[in-house]
């Protein structure tokens, strides 16, 4: 009896139990049906786009690779290429104006050049890079993918640096050093900023969601980027623009003392051979580095710069051999650059057989750049800027318009609307590149007359006839580069 008392008891505790366990299993039943549309909500919100590390890291290295062109690179190849009396004055320039635009670049440049307002200019929201932090991101090319807008600040910085840095070679060996530094100031603000917010500046492709939407993102652009003007990593922004600043230069700071009668042959192309070799190098980070990502665009873009590069030193160097009898070391690393030139505004739009083909082109045209159009126009552009860079830019710029063409293995232009690689228009396309080229040329041309003559007027742009004998290494900075 005992035991019977002890069994009810527990099948009436286990009956009593039961509703509480039917209650609880209808509750989480309740809690699952609730969660199901606020899963279901949460998925069909969009994604907020988050840094891809792969993306970011490229991006960090490619702006170390600018960088290095820059310092050591193009001082060691201008400084070659100078006479051993002026060898310190260049690599100062080339180095300090690297430090000065880099100081800009932080302090007001980024926010004029990629801050949304006018066509030409943006704002002086991001003064100091205000309001940036290690959250803050920046477009890619690719809807949904954003990088870390820091290192976007430190890539685009680099290009600011170095684009300032090519216009020295222009008036190597009797420029005043405060004078470089104060035109540099003027033509960073009024000539750099401005054609890379023409160029570069747009909303991003998350912003063209549909037909309405990317007619008024199109609207907030740059000018040239309205104009529809292909520029991958600085045809127009960089060479040209800074090549025709030079040959201004060149033209109102007057000739060097002895031009044409002495002789001014490079001192050391050891040193040439080495800068042009580290420019090739960087040049990777310039090109690839442009397309924000580490795709197969950036991949595109470094083929091309490889093999555009190799083309155009063999063009130089054979078409100098035939004409002079001799194949130069100066002819080869020439042409290299060249080709570096010529390639940067296409490198990511063309195919293999256009790179191929533009850097060919680039080193005969080139070559002809630095020989007869430089006696046509009769000014003692000292280290070939125009030559080289204008001459190859341009070609390069329009040559662009050509091989993006995807009948001749181009990308063609993708249509961020209609999320594919649009209809392509090569006459449209050519005459947008045109677009391009013209602007850089006027506009690079009048600020720099009038930074030039600004500069004149106050400091002088060029140091007396006995210091430009006795070389700028010590009249300008009391050192030298060599003691013997």
């Amino acid at each position: 009896m005992k035991y019977l008392f002890i069994i009810l008891a527990l099948l009436g505790a286990l009956i009593c139990a039961t509703p509480s366990w039917a209650e609880e299993k209808a509750s989480g039943a309740t809690v699952a049906t609730q969660a199901a549309p606020a899963a279901a909500a949460e998925a069909a919100a969009p994604a907020t786009p988050v840094v891809n590390k792969g993306d970011n890291a490229w991006l960090m290295v490619s702006a170390a690779l600018v960088i290095l062109m820059s310092i050591p690179g193009l001082a060691l190849f201008y400084g070659g290429l100078v006479r051993a009396k002026n060898m310190l004055s260049v690599l100062m320039q080339v180095f300090v104006t690297f430090s000065l635009i880099s100081v800009l670049w932080v302090v007001y440049g980024y926010s004029l050049a990629f801050t949304e307002s006018g066509r030409f200019f943006g704002t002086l929201d991001k003064l100091f890079l205000n309001g940036m932090t290690v959250d803050s991101v920046a477009a890619t090319f690719s809807k949904g993918v954003v990088v870390s807008e820091y290192a976007y600040v430190i890539f685009q910085g680099a290009f600011a640096a170095i684009t300032c840095g090519l216009v020295i070679g222009a008036f190597a060996e009797r420029a005043k050093f405060s004078a470089i530094l104060a035109f540099m100031v003027l033509w960073f603000t009024f000539s750099y900023l401005p054609m890379a917010h023409m160029v570069w500046y747009w909303a991003g492709p998350d912003a063209y969601i549909d037909a309405a939407a990317g007619e008024a993102a199109g609207k907030t652009a740059g000018f040239l980027f309205q104009m529809g003007a292909l520029d991958f990593a600085g045809g127009t922004v960089v060479h040209i623009n800074a090549a025709v600043a030079g040959l201004i230069g060149a033209f109102m700071i007057g000739k060097r003392v002895g031009y044409g009668r002495e002789s001014m042959a490079p001192h050391s192309l050891t040193f040439t051979m080495i800068g042009a070799s580290l420019l090739w190098f960087g040049w990777f980070g310039f090109n690839a580095g442009s397309a924000l990502e580490a795709s197969g665009a950036a991949a595109l873009a470094m083929v091309n710069t490889w093999v555009a590069t190799a083309c155009a030193a063999m063009s130089w160097m054979l078409a100098e051999w035939l004409i002079k009898g001799k194949p130069s070391m100066l002819g080869a690393a020439s042409g290299a650059v060249a080709g570096l030139v010529a390639i940067t505004p296409a490198a990511g739009f063309v195919g293999i057989k256009g790179a191929i083909f533009i850097g060919l082109l680039a080193g005969f045209v080139c070559l002809w750049g630095v020989n007869g159009l430089k006696s046509l126009l009769g000014a003692d552009d000292s280290l070939d800027v125009f030559g080289v860079h204008g001459v190859g830019g341009i070609l390069g710029a329009i040559l662009t318009g050509v091989f993006c063409a995807p009948s001749l293995g181009g990308t063609g232009v993708y249509d961020y609307v209609a999320n594919k690689v649009g209809d392509y228009d090569m006459s449209a396309q050519l005459i947008s590149q045109l677009w391009g080229v013209g602007t850089t040329i006027v506009w690079s041309g009048v600020v720099s007359l009038v930074a030039y003559k600004l500069v004149d007027m106050v400091i002088g742009l060029r140091v007396p006839e006995e210091e430009e004998r006795e070389g700028l290494d010590i009249t300008s900075h009391g050192e030298s580069a060599y003691h013997i």
